[in-house]
């Protein structure tokens, strides 16, 4: 303890160390996690590949769509409803509105990103779930940055070296005969599966369903898709969805 008239600060030394070695402990932490997701994504990106290939796509087109688009099931709306011989329009469309939430996901990040320029396009490019949930699981902005960035380029690596043994290896193989024309509609009920705990969930999926399999021999291809995803959009803008949601979720 420095006495009356001392210019000499008192030292926080120890306390300084303590804080650093805190954060190299959570950095590690986050690059663990972040290279586990990066695994998951790598195979998730390997069955794209391969039901991007067995939908009628050449591989440098998977690979292409990886790294342009770089959200999974944006990307498998995209081949699904381009194999089934839909318009490269309703392709697109459908691949947005399943991309869309990526956009709120951005509006919760501007702060923690703070992104100026030409700089905002490569940063939103990285808005995904899993970026999202490792930043904001954070407790210091440091950290958040540091999670958001690390998460976000070790998945698009792995990601896009999934896409590409995916994509050789159904470029090699015929879909039928291993069931990859199959492995779209699969991956989109492992994906829309958990949000079914909740009841409203459960009859909004339920009309959008009748309304696609309805429009099914009446409308072009890709239609279908749009008009459930339609059904899905009105149940959430309706009055009072926000808060039912809370309540379901509590």
């Amino acid at each position: 303890m420095s006495g009356p008239g001392s210019d000499v600060p008192a030292s926080d030394g120890p306390a300084s160390d303590g804080r650093g070695a805190d954060e190299v402990t959570a950095r590690r932490t986050v690059l663990r996690a972040a290279v586990s997701i990066g695994l998951y994504a790598g195979a998730f990106g390997a069955s794209f590949g391969a039901v991007a290939t067995g939908s009628g796509l050449s591989t440098a087109q998977a690979m292409v769509l990886s790294l342009v688009m770089f959200s999974g099931a944006s990307q498998f709306a995209f081949t699904g409803v381009a194999g089934a011989g839909g318009s490269a329009l309703t392709a697109v469309a459908a691949a947005l509105l399943l991309g869309l939430r990526n956009a709120f996901y951005g509006v919760s990040l501007t702060h923690v990103l703070v992104p100026r320029g030409l700089a905002r396009l490569w940063t939103a490019h990285f808005v995904i779930d899993e970026t999202t949930a490792m930043a904001v699981a954070q407790p210091s902005l440091r950290l958040q940055r540091y999670a958001f960035w690390t998460t976000g380029l070790v998945l698009c690596a792995l990601w896009q070296l999934g896409t590409l043994l995916g994509a050789l290896a159904g470029s090699a193989v015929e879909p039928s005969d291993y069931g990859l024309d199959a492995a779209g509609p699969a991956v989109f009920l492992a994906l829309l599966w958990p949000a079914l705990k909740r009841r409203e969930a459960r009859w909004v999926a339920l009309a959008g369903a009748l309304v696609a399999v309805a429009l099914v021999p009446l409308a072009p291809q890709g239609v279908p898709v749009l008009a459930a995803a339609g059904v899905a959009v009105v149940a959430g803008l309706r009055p009072g969805a926000a808060s039912q949601q809370a309540e379901e979720a509590t």
